[in-house]
């Protein structure tokens, strides 16, 4: 049996020595899931958070957890991704000290905040889930594109996202940068919030269908997947119920989570096959672009994050929004 069926499990994973990885939002819940089964693998794991203080109490936590002979290295890299200058930044900060990344993992974002605008005019949720990633991925083109150049290599990007981007059902404009700012305020509470989300959630899965256009229009064997690790009992998840209150809202809430949602070391499952399983590799025409329910089931995406147009004007929107703010 394979590992992508349903036994898949990261321990039986071929060695990854010799193999760079960088992980956003590695710190904590599914991020350090994630980091914690690659580099028992024999991977070089950067974990990229802010601040630089939380990757470095990341990585103590993980070697106090057991990381003997045979497993890989950690690293940190601070990682602001509420503003793309320092996105940037970070990005050229990782080129200077590697010379190889064989996989980047966008895990970090922010689930559901108040709705709030960065100094650029644009959502935090939109900012970091969407825009901020993005920048990361183009900044580190050119260490992506070396790696990928090399013999028998394999390069892959792999984007968190979450099934709550099929909730948003609505035609998308993506022309102006208020576009990025749907407030969804006559939902009711705590749906606002919620519907944000989902919606830079539907942007990240645009984002990756569009930059796989861009690598293969580049003939570059890079492939980019996306995917759902289902509903994890994480520290934003707990943080969320924290805003909650204690009210009968917050009883159901923490019921539900604490009965139906998974612990991160499983739901890491299907986002550790996208980022290393060879059959990624040996099949890449049904991987490309795709999308990954748990365990490791490849779904794909729906018509809407799909959309050729749709993605091309997300694409495009996007590059103009960072040419103003100069990034």
């Amino acid at each position: 049996m394979g590992l992508s069926q349903s036994k898949f499990n990261p321990a039986n994973l071929p060695d990854l020595s010799g193999k760079v990885i960088v992980i956003t939002g590695g710190a904590a819940g599914l991020g350090f899931a994630i980091t914690q089964h690659l580099v028992r693998k024999g991977a070089k794991v950067y974990i990229a958070a802010r601040p630089v203080d939380r990757a470095e109490d990341a990585i103590k936590r993980l070697k106090a957890a057991g990381l003997g002979p045979g497993n890989g290295q950690l690293e940190s890299l601070e990682l602001d991704l509420i503003d793309p200058h320092f996105v940037k930044r970070a990005a050229e900060e990782f080129m200077q000290r590697e010379n190889r990344l064989d996989v980047l993992i966008n895990c970090a974002a922010i689930m559901m905040c108040p709705y709030q605008k960065t100094n650029y005019g644009i959502q935090d949720v939109v900012m970091v889930n969407h825009i901020g990633h993005f920048v990361f991925i183009k900044t580190l083109l050119p260490i992506l594109k070396k790696t990928a150049s090399e013999p028998n290599s394999d390069v892959r990007v792999v984007v968190v996202s979450s099934d709550g981007y099929d909730a948003i059902r609505h035609d998308v404009s993506l022309k102006t940068i208020e576009d990025f700012n749907p407030e969804y305020k006559d939902a009711v509470f705590p749906w606002p919030s919620l519907q944000r989300y989902c919606f830079s959630k539907l942007l990240v899965c645009m984002q990756v269908v569009q930059w796989q256009r861009y690598f293969d229009e580049m003939d570059l064997p890079i492939i980019i997947l996306s995917t759902h690790p289902g509903a994890v009992n994480s520290d934003g998840a707990q943080k969320w119920l924290a805003t909650l209150g204690t009210g009968f809202l917050a009883t159901l809430a923490t019921w539900i989570i604490s009965l139906f949602f998974t612990f991160p070391a499983i739901a890491a499952y299907g986002t550790v096959f996208a980022a290393v399983a060879p059959e990624v590799r040996a099949e890449p025409r049904k991987y490309r672009a795709t999308y990954i329910t748990p365990p490791t089931k490849n779904t794909g995406l729906n018509a809407r994050a799909r959309d050729p147009v749709a993605s091309k004007d997300l694409w495009d929107l996007t590059q103009r929004t960072l040419e103003d703010i100069g990034v």
